[in-house]
């Protein structure tokens, strides 16, 4: 007994062992890796004062302009919503806007409450000293466009959702494990589990997908970054019964058949309802529509503009 007892401690102190070496590699080669990336990451766009900090915006095209907001974790937005920004930039101007702690915007110490970021994507186009746009919003944007419209819609000709995520859909309150994550971030677990495929469409080069891959190392589970998903639970909670002001008119491109959640397509339909000009387009593929679909996307909002703005 005793002889099995003295084998078993020996095993888990050799198993123990190898995970502190791997961790411990792991973590080394994450700072190392990290510190690399930091000096090939490419600027793109500029950086204008907001509350403190410097946020990044990219601006391209010229004509009726288009604001782009990102969805929750997205890498880097510029280069994220590059292939749609490609097409609406033809006959638009459109301002892609980088949050705090989204590609190469500052992080910040503000807590990431719906109220808190609406107020700095304005400082943004306040700087730029632009005041009159369409909304346009991937995923969690939906949930923080119902806040902006109810601040600045004397500023907002219409929002648009590219799969935007809405009051009362399901699974929102989840507690992550963000404590967990970020452990797992200082040990450079993460990186390893980003190994694999990202889902990007051929409308992405190889070197756009390199940089957002950095991008994502550098700004995934950073301080910001958990902050906003410690708030999502609470953002959503209070987005409960508010919609879009009945007189902004809507266009939802949404995903025509969601798996995971049936009713997806029909909580749209009835956000859209909600308001006096409503539109919602069903599209097949993934919750990043815009990855494989900016054609159609932009293509289906010059039709719906032209038959009601022009």
């Amino acid at each position: 007994m005793k002889r099995s007892v003295k084998k078993l401690l020996v095993a888990v102190t050799a198993v123990g062992a190898v995970l502190a070496v791997g961790l411990a590699t792991t973590t080394v080669v994450d700072v190392v890796a990290s510190e690399s990336e930091s000096h090939r990451i490419e600027s793109y766009g500029q950086r204008v004062d907001v509350d403190g900090g410097q946020m990044n915006v990219f601006v391209s095209g010229a004509g009726e302009n288009i604001v782009l907001l990102p969805g929750f974790g997205t890498s880097s937005p510029v280069l994220d919503f590059a292939p749609l920004v490609r097409d609406l930039a033809t006959d638009h101007r459109v301002i892609v806007v980088e949050p705090f702690g989204y590609g190469l915007s500052d992080g910040t110490d503000r807590e990431r409450t719906t109220e808190n970021i609406v107020q700095e994507v304005h400082g943004a186009l306040e700087a730029l000293r632009i005041n009159r746009y369409t909304l346009m919003g991937h995923s969690i944007a939906g949930i923080y466009g119902i806040e902006y419209a109810a601040r600045y819609r004397e500023e907002m000709t219409a929002f648009v959702g590219i799969d935007s995520s809405v009051p009362g859909q399901p699974g929102m309150d989840t507690q992550f494990p963000t404590g967990l994550l970020s452990v797992a971030k200082r040990l450079g677990l993460l990186r390893l589990a980003a190994i694999g495929g990202d889902g990007y469409s051929d409308a992405y080069s190889d070197h756009a997908q390199e940089q957002m891959k950095m991008l994502t190392n550098r700004n995934s589970i950073s301080q910001t970054y958990l902050n906003e998903m410690t708030y999502i639970r609470t953002n959503f909670e209070r987005a409960l019964g508010t919609g879009f002001p009945k007189d902004l008119p809507l266009l939802l491109f949404v995903v025509s058949e969601n798996a995971k959640n049936p009713e997806w397509l029909g909580l749209h339909q009835r956000q859209a309802a909600s308001v006096t000009d409503g539109t919602v387009v069903p599209l097949p593929g993934e919750h990043y529509l815009h990855h494989t679909h900016a054609a159609e996307i932009a293509g289906g909002f010059r039709g719906w503009v032209a038959a009601r703005f022009r």
